[in-house]
């Protein structure tokens, strides 16, 4: 007689999380780290929750439940950062499942807590993240459409090209208008220092905005800032060389972490997968003016993803002369080589192509969900469809994509219905 499986609640809460394009492949260890941060009751009930925010209401009616019981018990996940509470545009308060990062894997380490062992739950997010890869590797390189993007240095553009940079490009706008901005801890830095591998990069420095700032900050896993600490904090990580990664969105960006080469995952993931472009660049790319360069080395040092080497300079008058060398494959265009180069050796250019950034974060997910594979789990995800404003969005924004992104989705869906409504897009957009 064959064995029967039946799947734990921490089971399903994996199944429910790769749903969504940023999942967390299963793993003997990410069952350990959900059973730290959740019991499996709760783990149950969190897999039956939609992808989208969601109301008491719909939560209730989802676990067939009491709302008042239901409402405790949300407040009560919100509460160790497990959910976001956040208000919606009608100012109904919703709740939301983040994704494993940006979301609850990083929340559980932004702050110093007593409830569990930081500890232990550090070094199980080191062997999962740093020792297996699995999930660095689902989380950064599948698909052209990335979490994340680095923002350029401001300070150092040219006067010429700072004039064709957007304001989404510049951290420091984002700080500026922001609705509300939390300060953290540094997650990397943090889980790194509970396996003896931290840098002296500054902790208190994870920068998080608007809805997420506030739910955040409510439950205290963030400490509210105004802007003018918030610019203090953005030079300060600039002084230690630190890159700006953020959201990848050019509205409403919910993060901008300030990474080191050593510790922060998308940095990591940039040195070990680089060539296949885990994270968006800037749109800039530093030229090195050899006339200038002396090949003192400092900008290989500052580098966080090794982009930057020494060469030879092939001067037959001075044999041991090098000079930098730059891999554009790899480059972020962070600017942190140009700001620490003493003989004006390098220069920030425009890249030949601009790099695409998705609007917003719903534009983002579908792009992500359709470039792997996974549309039709985020349409027909619990309940999607009952929103017919959802499933307008979803289907406004592929109206809009490339015809070989619009092809992928109608094959992921398989639907008569989509194919349809993509024909009668092409006849509405295009020009006479």
């Amino acid at each position: 007689m064959a064995h029967r499986t039946v799947k734990s609640g921490y089971d399903n809460f994996v199944d429910r999380l790769n749903r969504a394009p940023q999942g967390a492949p299963p793993s003997r260890l990410l069952n350990r780290i959900l059973a730290m941060l959740m019991n499996e009751r709760e783990a149950s009930l969190l897999s039956l929750l939609p992808i989208k925010p969601f109301t008491v209401r719909k939560a209730a009616q989802t676990w067939k439940m009491d709302p008042a019981d239901a409402q405790r018990l949300l407040d009560e996940l919100a509460g160790r950062a497990i959910l976001l509470d956040v208000m919606g545009t009608q100012g109904q308060q919703l709740y939301m499942l983040p994704p494993p990062m940006a979301g609850f894997f990083e929340f559980s380490m932004m702050r110093i807590r007593g409830d569990i062992d930081q500890k232990v739950l550090g070094e199980l997010f080191y062997q999962y993240m740093n020792v297996e890869e699995e999930f660095i590797k689902t989380l950064f390189t599948h698909g052209e459409t990335q979490l994340g993007r680095v923002f350029v240095r401001e300070t150092a553009l040219s006067r010429d090209n700072a004039l064709h940079v957007l304001d989404y490009e510049r951290a420091s706008e984002v700080i500026k208008t922001a609705s509300q901005r939390g300060i953290s801890l540094c997650y990397c830095r943090h889980k790194m220092q509970h396996v003896g591998r931290a840098c002296d990069a500054p902790m208190d420095i994870c920068m998080t905005f608007g809805g997420v700032a506030a739910s955040l900050i409510k439950h205290d896993f963030a400490r509210e800032v105004d802007v003018a600490e918030g610019l203090d904090l953005l030079q300060q990580a600039q002084d230690h060389h630190l890159v700006q990664f953020g959201e990848n969105v050019r509205r409403e960006v919910a993060f901008i972490c300030n990474c080191c080469g050593c510790c922060c995952e998308a940095m990591i993931a940039a040195r070990r997968f680089g060539w296949l472009h885990p994270v968006h660049t800037s749109n800039f790319v530093p030229r090195i003016q050899l006339e200038e360069c002396v090949g003192c080395g400092k900008c290989v040092n500052v580098c966080p993803v090794e982009a930057m080497t020494l060469v030879s300079a092939n001067d037959p008058h001075r044999p041991n002369r090098r000079r930098a060398w730059l891999n554009e494959e790899v480059c972020l265009g962070c600017g942190v080589c140009v700001n620490v180069c003493p003989n004006q050796g390098l220069l920030l250019e425009s890249r030949p192509e601009r790099v695409i950034t998705p609007l917003d974060s719903t534009h983002r997910t579908v792009v992500m969900a359709i470039e792997r594979g996974i549309l039709q789990d985020l349409i027909f995800d619990n309940h999607a469809l009952v929103s017919h404003r959802a499933m307008a969005a979803i289907l406004g924004i592929i109206l809009k994509l490339p015809p070989i992104k619009q092809s992928l989705a109608s094959q992921q869906m398989r639907s008569r219905y989509l194919e349809s409504i993509l024909a009668w897009g092409k006849q509405r957009y295009s020009p006479p």
